[in-house]
């Protein structure tokens, strides 16, 4: 599944900065940050978790109910499991991933270090990936977060999203290129 993450609204951005607010005054921005990684693998991973979040039909009740369950099970602090009780009661579960997305943007940008969002065809070794963070800082001149994620669909290489810029060097789409340029012939 090849997703390329699109993040907007103000609303996201407000509720991320009241989760880091929420973080930095209980002391526990460590504890939030693992537990925003884990939750915003959950939805990444699941595609029908991220269409219930969504629907209109779905009672919010249950959505709560569902979500704060999943919270628990993930072993998610209470700060966390309560903030996702209060977004889904608000009627934002739909814009949850781009919360936790916003977050861990705001909470870079606090460390003073950049978040990159590695996707490769087959998991990376350690060794690849301390490499890859070792250009990245050479490059763009500070600490570099990386977030990886694997997509068989990229048949080899990998793509790389670095704020706004997107590096890609997937045989996918290079073999995509190729069939444009043929086509022209």
């Amino acid at each position: 599944m090849s997703q390329i993450e699109v993040i907007t609204g103000e609303a996201s951005k407000r509720y991320a900065q009241a989760l880091l607010d929420l973080a930095f005054d209980s002391k526990s921005l460590k504890k939030i940050e693992n537990d925003v990684s884990i939750l915003k693998s959950i939805l990444i991973e699941s595609n029908d978790l991220q269409k219930a979040i969504s629907s209109p039909v779905i009672d919010v009740e249950k959505k709560i109910k569902v979500l704060t369950s999943i919270a628990k099970a993930a072993g998610l602090s209470k700060l966390s499991t309560q903030f996702i009780g209060t977004v889904t009661k608000n009627r934002r579960s739909h814009d949850l991933l781009n919360i936790l997305s916003f977050f861990q943007v705001m909470v870079a940008q606090k460390k003073g270090t950049q978040l990159a969002k590695l996707t490769s065809s087959q998991p990376l070794t350690p060794a690849q990936l301390k490499e890859i963070k070792s250009n990245l800082k050479k490059t763009l001149g500070r600490q570099v977060d990386v977030e990886t994620s694997v997509d068989p669909d990229l048949l080899g290489g990998f793509i790389l999203r670095v704020g706004s810029r997107l590096y890609d060097s997937s045989l996918k789409t290079k073999l995509e290129d190729l069939k444009i340029a043929l086509k022209e012939v």
